[in-house]
């Protein structure tokens, strides 16, 4: 079976510092990684180190920096259906640098710019629940509407509030933001969202449905690295669905996630999260 995952690719430049920077200064890095980026990109990656087919739907084109993109979620078994076959200008591109004692970082990005449809001939047989990130407001509404049609579930990482979510929440079924998101006007619940997740780092994860609502302690670990640490979060919470019910999905999701930030650099904890997989 598959996960299709919709959204936001990036080409990641990521440094291994000290510490950060302070405005105006020049620091050497101890090390320096590249890889794909984004929420339903790392979402994707982790999905398929969990040992499902993983399918991408995203806007990279034909530039050659995101031969680059493309190189990294090949190595890790990701699916790109490419939804800008032509686009030649340069894909979305992050600047990260990471904090080695604690993995605190600091990102400069510059989100993707078309804004593309969803190539739904391209999409294979076999989806068995969606994520979406919102980034490419049109793919996402695209793909929802699909899975909706098909009666497959829809989870939304809703990082930040973005216009095209009036549109989009009416067709998700899971909606997973961090406790620093705001809807404009009625919350999630009161959207009429089923199921509501609120992350909040290191602290418990708040749950709530039509019917109940709780919160699940997340495993205190050494943080090494947080770069991706959410996106890697909503990954597992996809591959999950339909395997767990609420609570044991979410407490999956920590594990997953508790376990990537054990490990620094941008795929240095693929192989230990392979061991966690359901087979």
């Amino acid at each position: 079976m598959t996960v299709l995952l919709a959204g936001l690719c990036t080409v990641d430049l990521v440094q291994r510092v000290v510490d950060l920077p302070s405005p105006g200064e020049k620091v050497q890095s101890l090390n320096v990684e590249v890889a794909a980026g984004g929420p339903a990109t790392n979402a994707a990656v982790t999905v398929a180190a969990l040992g499902e087919e993983a399918v991408l739907a995203t806007a990279l084109g034909t530039h050659p920096l995101a031969e680059l993109a493309r190189a990294d979620l090949s190595a890790h078994g990701v699916r790109v259906v490419d939804v800008t076959p032509e686009h030649e200008e340069p894909p979305a591109v992050s600047a990260v640098a990471v904090r080695d004692r604690d993995g605190e970082r600091t990102v400069v990005s510059r989100n993707a710019g078309p804004n593309p449809g969803a190539l739904l001939s391209e999409i294979p047989d076999g989806v068995r629940v969606v994520l979406v990130d919102g980034h490419l407001p049109r793919l996402a509404l695209g793909v929802a509407r699909w899975a909706r049609s098909r009666g497959l579930p829809v989870v939304l990482d809703a990082g930040s509030w973005k216009p095209v979510l009036d549109d989009l929440l009416p067709l998700v079924d899971i909606a997973a933001c961090s406790a620093h998101f705001q809807a404009p006007g009625p919350g999630l619940r009161a959207r009429g969202v089923p199921t509501v997740i609120v992350t909040d780092g290191p602290r418990p994860v708040r749950w709530e449905t039509v019917d109940d609502a709780g919160a699940v302690e997340v495993p205190r670990v050494r943080a090494l690295d947080t770069l991706g640490a959410g996106d890697v979060w909503h990954g597992a919470l996809a591959y999950g669905v339909g395997r767990f019910g609420l609570p044991e999905l979410i407490r999956f999701a920590n594990e997953v996630a508790a376990e990537k930030v054990r490990h620094s650099g941008p795929r240095a904890w693929v192989r230990q999260v392979r061991k966690l997989g359901v087979r």
